[in-house]
C-alpha cells in the first residue's frame, strides 16, 4: 500500500501556492497539500503539531515576516523537523542564493517558472531523489 505524501507549501503568493499544488497533485492524485503564507506562520504550525509532519516542505525564498532563509535555519535547529526535506522555491535564479540555501540544509532549489509541464517534470525528478 502506497503512503499518501504530505506537502507543506510556504509562500506569500496565493497564485504560486495554487500553481505548485496543481503540479504536485497532477503528479500524484493522492497527495495532500497544506499551505502557510510566511515562515513565521509555518513555524508556528510545525512546532505545534505532534505528528503527521509533512514529507517535504516547499519554502519560498522571499516572504514578509520571516523569509525562507530564516525559516530554513529555524527548521534545521529543531530535532523533530530537521530531517524533513526542504525544497527552496523562488523566482530568483541567483547562483549564490542557490548555493547558500543548499549549504544551509535545503535539499534542492527550484526556480519558479511559467511552464507547467516543465514544473511537473522537475518536481518528479526532485521528489524521486528525496
Amino acid at each position: 500500500m502506497r503512503k499518501t505524501k504530505k506537502y507543506y507549501i510556504v509562500d506569500d503568493d496565493i497564485d504560486d501556492q495554487q500553481y505548485l499544488i496543481e503540479a504536485l497533485t497532477e503528479n500524484d492524485r493522492s497527495a495532500q497539500c497544506y499551505t502557510a503564507n510566511n515562515g513565521q506562520e509555518a513555524m508556528t504550525y510545525l512546532e505545534n503539531i505532534s505528528s503527521l509532519f509533512p514529507d517535504v516542505i516547499f519554502l519560498d525564498l522571499n516572504m514578509p515576516r520571516m523569509g525562507g532563509k530564516q525559516c530554513l535555519t529555524e527548521l534545521k535547529l529543531l530535532p523533530l523537523l530537521r530531517d524533513i526535506p526542504v525544497v527552496m522555491y523562488s523566482t530568483s535564479s541567483d547562483k549564490k542564493e542557490m548555493a547558500d540555501t543548499i549549504q544551509m540544509g535545503a535539499a534542492h532549489f527550484l526556480v519558479k517558472g511559467s511552464n507547467f509541464k516543465d514544473l511537473r517534470q522537475e518536481l518528479t525528478l526532485i521528489l524521486a531523489a528525496l
